[in-house]
């Protein structure tokens, strides 16, 4: 059973993006949205985690372009169809709210 895990809280104001990290599956996806996006500032310390977890991760493409962000090659950027698509391919979505 595989769970797309939904982020859009800034990595930096608590600890939802590790406590998230801490329960993905090998089947399970991280799509981050939002200000979870600026998790993949180059070398803060959450892109360092996301890069070195190796998770299944995309990101909303219109969240990065707003932060002026730029997709790391170890992630896919997605639209909204996608998101539709990733929910739809994963048995369960969990929002860390």
């Amino acid at each position: 059973m595989s769970t797309l895990h939904v982020l859009s809280q800034s990595p930096f104001g608590d600890n939802r993006l590790a406590s998230c990290l801490r329960v993905l599956g090998n089947q399970d996806a991280l799509l981050l949205c939002g200000d979870a996006t600026y998790a993949l500032q180059p070398g803060s310390p959450p892109f360092e985690v996301l890069q070195a977890a190796g998770v299944n991760l995309f990101v909303l493409a219109e969240d990065l372009q707003a932060r002026a962000l730029d997709t790391p090659d170890w992630a896919e950027a997605i639209d909204y169809s996608g998101f539709v698509e990733l929910s739809i391919e994963h048995d369960k979505v969990n929002t860390w709210l």
